[in-house]
């Protein structure tokens, strides 16, 4: 498998020594390696990891951004190198969720493979599409899961990581929090003021521990890109009030076009399951083919709204023909063909394509779990790469200075305009 693909790259140009039979280990690094040669950006200094952990105070995040696409960048902001880690709050598995000892070890392996944010997400539960309420507690009180929290947030930033808090809805139906739709506009009202007290209750929280920045929804489709919009709008400016950092909202990747209320945030996020191609055992010029109409429309988005974009979550499942269809959860797949290397030419025709993109602030993978030992949270074809040759491409892919649309420390963009 090895010899196979190491000539697989051979003939698209990309690679050029050779991988023997049998050392699978190195598939992702030539991989990794392939998705980083693509750019002629030129790389930029900027603080190492080791800078950041001896010196977590120097750690900055703005609370606003320069204007237009590329505001990002003017801040000397690192393209974000994240990694969401996933709630584990079952009264059935005590200790391990946020805040927890497994937690603080998760915390140093996701930075030793190079990662510089992380995403935390807190669920609100909801019945199903046509419910009017949102009930803050999930899997255990509200008030616990805030004070485990605020702790995990102080637990990263000890450690130099910054943090996107992402408040999030669980459907108790199965049904897609996109779906949402209340009987009738009474009942949407009562809906909207209800997840209002949601959201705040976390815009709260953002600003007592320091988040870096907070997301003021996910996947609401049927409320910003319909005529609801201008309560989400309105919802925006009660968020400032409680939260005085930078503020995204997580689109999905099929209608982050139409979604309404992007001119309010300051970052544009986008829930980035993009299919790279349509067909079974695609070739790696397919994969590269569609990352790269991936990375034009971010392009394009970043320009027209004049705010940067940055992946609130991307990831691939660790299956055959894993970026037909990334969104997929592993149970609904049935009988899964285990391929780790189908998810890490994924992961790299993605990430390859996005380097030095104008208005590409970066992604969050798609995901790990607090307790990074515990397997039984998802199956093996999972999207957690974590320990697989997926995980590879990141490290070499969040070691590269330039990834996504790096930093100008010393000013050249804003020089170039006064000029």
């Amino acid at each position: 498998m090895g010899a196979f693909f190491a000539s697989l790259l051979a003939n698209c140009g990309a690679y050029s020594g050779r991988i023997p039979d049998g050392t699978q280990g190195q598939v992702g690094e030539s991989l990794a390696s392939y998705s980083l040669q693509r750019s002629s950006e030129p790389r930029v200094p900027r603080l190492s990891l080791a800078h950041k952990r001896a010196f977590p105070g120097e750690v900055r995040t703005p609370l606003r951004l320069p204007a237009g696409a590329r505001g990002w960048r003017e801040a000397h902001l690192d393209p974000v190198r994240g990694m969401t880690i996933g709630p584990i709050e079952s009264y059935l598995q005590p200790g391990r969720g946020y805040a927890s000892a497994p937690f603080e070890e998760t915390l140093g392996e996701v930075g030793k493979m190079g990662a510089d944010w992380i995403s935390l997400t807190v669920f609100g539960r909801v019945w199903d599409s046509q419910s009017a309420g949102v009930d803050l507690s999930f899997e255990q009180p509200s008030e616990l899961t805030r004070t485990r929290v605020i702790r995990s947030v102080a637990q990263a930033h000890a450690r130099g990581l910054r943090v996107l808090l992402v408040p999030h809805l669980w459907l108790e139906s199965g049904e897609w929090r996109a779906e949402m739709q209340p009987r009738n506009q009474e009942r949407f009202d009562k809906w909207v003021q209800s997840y209002q007290r949601f959201v705040l209750f976390w815009a709260d929280v953002a600003q007592e521990s320091g988040v870096d920045m907070l997301a003021a929804g996910v996947e609401l489709r049927s409320w910003v890109t319909t005529s609801q919009a201008p309560s989400f709008i309105e919802l925006v400016g009660k968020i400032r009030s409680h939260y005085a950092g930078l503020l995204t909202y997580a689109a999905n990747w099929d209608d982050v076009d139409d979604t309404l209320i992007l001119s309010e945030l300051d970052v544009i996020g986008i829930n980035a399951f993009y299919p790279l191609h349509w067909e079974e055992n695609a070739s790696w010029e397919q994969i590269e083919a569609g990352g790269n109409r991936v990375a034009q429309q971010v392009a394009e988005l970043a320009e027209r709204y004049e705010r940067p974009v940055v992946f609130t979550e991307f990831g691939y499942t660790t299956r055959k023909d894993t970026a037909i269809q990334p969104w997929l959860w592993p149970e609904e797949l049935g009988v899964v063909d285990v391929d780790q290397y189908a998810q890490a030419r994924a992961y790299a025709g993605l990430l390859g394509s996005m380097k030095g993109v104008p208005g590409f602030a970066g992604a969050f993978v798609w995901r790990m779990y607090a307790d990074i030992t515990d397997m039984s949270q998802e199956a093996e074809w999972g999207f957690s790469p974590w320990g697989k040759e997926s995980q590879r491409v990141l490290e070499n892919t969040f070691q590269d200075e330039a990834f996504a649309d790096p930093p100008d420390p010393f000013g050249l963009l804003a020089f170039t305009k006064l000029r």
